[in-house]
């Protein structure tokens, strides 16, 4: 290679030579060149295809495209069902072992095949009264068990119509039905038929729990293909009949059957039948005693089923269905099952878990019982609207805590709350007598003086009902009248603490705040535990467990489960207190705020109570023979329309109390009988009169819990006894007038 050399002011070219200058004229095409822009290369065209010797390039023959196209779309589907088949067969094949490890995992949790037994009936609680007559039944309710050849024959149908209509020809689990089903739901968008055959059912009651899982249902498969293996079919729908549940407790058509139309299955008629077979879907829904017009229209689907089953005929279909002749016995609204519920209840606490069928004889009069829910129903139904009471509650028991009759409230169809036993609500003024006792232990007496006058207690001014005062009174006339001003100074003057010790020493259980207001019953008592807490007084100062349970035994009387013992209850009142207490709780009756409370012959005492703003009407009284305590209210704890203790729970009370000691030998309470170390306190009624009342400006703040409006006699007040109990007593016995 040879360079030139550089002429002045211009360019000089390179100059080649030999091999280098046949290079000087090559050029690059722009298709040589790798451009920035495009960093793909230049597609190549395809050779051509030389030609044979005398043919024509141009003439040169191509495949054809259809037919490239068909072979490839051939292949192409050949590859694609081959897979198919291979993946169809891969899943089939774990599929099946997914089933098998189901089936294998269910078998575990079950209970092993060969130890399985059809299990116990469930039992039955019979609930009897004292004088040995049937009150309630509870528990799961189950009746006799019955053979087909014993039932009508169309009853077994009508639920092979309704409910399996393929009874006979599966093996315990029927892909129709459920096939059938799941087609049905599906147009239904819901659920609306179930594919579970009678045999499926039969597995779920006797071994299975009701919840709503997969595990569950593929449990109830395995155990109806075992029934299936172990019992013929009609064993199988034998034991279904006879294990069903029906609704209300009733296990079995036995029992369903004495439930609803109070007659044995055997006497059932079509359109009965019917309606027993229609309760499977929903017993609690469809129960006939409380949704009649829902348990008649099923009743009707069932008998189109049987028609269409052919199991009868159209004629007999129609015939029950425009004439069905039902009987159906009413639900149970009665106050007894009010009771029933808390035999319930305390039935863990003496016998534990009830495993057998027992009897539960209880200490409820039935002939009480009934006198004191017609008391209550009867005297709501008259005054309720006028007084806007709606609920009510009665308690009464002997002196020593048996309760011969409870009413938990007006109709327990409408509210099964037990407001006798759960309810806690302000006493008012019914919770005085605690107050009244305490100051008695303190050394005071029936005839101490208390000033009845306007008091302020940091700004609380308690009241009296007539928002009148009567000045200087005895503790006798303080409590007849029920002057809040009075029970509030000796709840000071005792201490609010003492007296909260008092009323749960006597028997109260529910938690009392120590303060003023206390004297006035501001804390809640449900009404048993108040009504157990005045039987001391009855009984002479001891202690009143109220029970309601005697004896618990088997069915068959073989086995007694549980006796009561008699308690051994200790003195909470000094006798000395209890005469006192009963000559003033007297007075109550015969001057105070409970004059209606009269039982010709029988000497009896008690308190009137109402709660602030007349939300609730108290009156618990009491003679030898019964303590007896009523309550009236609205659940929502509404005000009343001035409803009192001395209103209407007196006159229920006193309707009760009257036919309770019809034809019964007259006793005194005690403390009240003539004669003995104890005076006469009952003479103190007569000498016990209010003087005449101060007039004072009522107070300006809201009212305290108030009672019954007083209606006070004149009378001298005597002072009070300068020696205190003891001084008391000598001057009543010596030197009293």
């Amino acid at each position: 290679m040879v360079w030139g050399r550089k002429k002045r002011g211009g360019r000089k070219e390179p100059v080649f030579s030999g091999f280098a200058a046949s290079l000087a004229e090559l050029r690059l095409n722009p298709l040589d060149r790798i451009t920035v822009a495009d960093d793909k290369p230049a597609r190549r065209a395809a050779p051509r295809k030389a030609a044979g010797p005398g043919s024509d390039g141009s003439r040169e023959r191509k495949p054809s495209p259809d037919r490239n196209r068909k072979g490839r779309a051939k292949k192409r589907t050949s590859v694609r069902l081959s897979r198919l088949f291979y993946w169809g067969a891969v899943l089939a094949l774990w599929g099946a072992i997914a089933i098998i490890g189901v089936v294998v995992y269910v078998g575990a949790h079950l209970p092993p095949i060969q130890s399985l037994e059809i299990p116990k009936r469930p039992p039955t609680i019979q609930i009897v009264g004292a004088d040995g007559s049937v009150l309630a039944t509870r528990g799961e309710m189950a009746g006799s068990n019955v053979s087909l050849k014993d039932l009508p024959p169309y009853l077994p149908k009508a639920f092979i119509a309704i409910e399996d209509r393929r009874f006979y020809s599966h093996y315990g689990v029927d892909p129709i039905g459920i096939l059938r089903a799941a087609v049905t739901n599906v147009l239904h968008r819901g659920v609306s038929q179930g594919g579970s055959t009678l045999t499926q059912q039969l597995a779920k009651n006797l071994f299975l729990t009701q919840e709503r899982t997969l595990e569950r249902k593929l449990q109830e498969v395995e155990l109806a293909i075992w029934l299936e293996r172990k019992h013929s079919k009609a064993q199988i729908l034998e034991l279904y009949l006879n294990r069903v549940y029906f609704g209300s407790g009733a296990y079995g058509v036995e029992a369903a059957a004495q439930k609803y139309f109070g007659k044995p299955a055997k006497n059932v008629t079509l359109a009965e039948a019917a309606m027993l077979a229609g309760l499977v879907k929903s017993p609690s829904r469809l129960a006939p005693d409380r949704n009649p017009e829902g348990a008649e229209a099923r009743a009707k689907l069932v008998l189109a089923a049987m028609a269409d089953a052919h199991f009868i005929t159209e004629q007999q279909a129609h015939a029950a269905t425009t004439r069905p002749s039902y009987a159906v016995k009413p639900t149970g609204a009665g106050t007894i099952n009010y009771v029933a519920d808390w035999v319930g209840e305390v039935l863990d606490d003496l016998v534990g878990q009830v495993d057998q069928s027992i009897v539960v004889e209880t200490t409820i009069d039935p002939k009480l019982q009934s006198v004191a829910e017609a008391a209550v129903i009867d005297e709501l139904a008259a005054k309720s609207v006028k007084f806007n009471v709606s609920q009510g509650a009665l308690v009464a028991m002997t002196p020593d805590g048996a309760v011969r009759a409870m009413v938990g409230g007006r109709n327990y169809a409408d509210s099964q709350f037990n407001r006798a036993v759960t309810a806690k609500r302000q006493p008012g003024s019914a919770f005085k007598p605690f107050v009244y006792l305490t100051a008695i232990e303190a050394g005071l007496t029936p005839e101490t003086i208390r000033q009845d006058a306007p008091l302020d207690v940091k700004g609380w001014r308690p009241e009296n009902y007539s928002h009148e005062y009567f000045g200087a009174v005895t503790l006798t006339q303080a409590l007849a009248m029920s002057l809040n001003t009075v029970a509030v100074r000796l709840g000071l003057e005792v201490g609010a603490a003492n007296v909260v010790r008092t009323a749960h020493r006597l028997g109260i259980t529910s938690k009392l705040e120590p303060n003023a207001s206390i004297a006035l019953g501001t804390s809640e008592v449900s009404p048993l535990e108040l009504v157990s807490a005045y039987a001391p007084f009855a009984n002479g100062g001891y202690a009143a467990n109220p029970h309601i349970v005697d004896r618990i035994r088997t069915v068959e009387g073989n086995k007694l489960l549980y006796a009561r013992v008699q308690d051994a209850s200790g003195r909470v009142i000094d006798p000395r207190g209890v005469a006192m207490m009963n000559t003033m709780m007297e007075q109550t009756i015969i001057s105070g705020t409970a004059r209606k409370a009269d039982i010709p012959g029988w000497t009896a005492a008690g308190k009137t109570g109402t709660s602030q703003d007349f939300r609730d009407a108290w009156f618990v009284g009491y003679t030898a023979k019964l303590v007896t305590g009523v309550w009236l209210g609205n659940d929502d704890n509404r005000p009343t329309r001035k409803a009192t203790g001395g209103g209407l729970p007196v006159e229920i009370w006193t309707r009760f109390m009257r036919a309770a000691h019809q034809g019964v030998r007259p006793e005194p309470i005690p403390g009240t009988q003539r004669g003995g170390l104890l005076p006469d306190i009952a003479q103190l009624g007569g000498q016990v009169v209010a003087p005449a009342p101060v007039t004072a400006s009522a107070p300006t703040a809201a009212s305290a819990p108030v009672s019954g409006r007083p209606q006070p006699v004149r009378s001298d007040a005597r002072p009070e006894a300068a020696s205190g109990l003891d001084g008391w007593l000598v001057d009543r016995l010596f030197g009293g007038r």
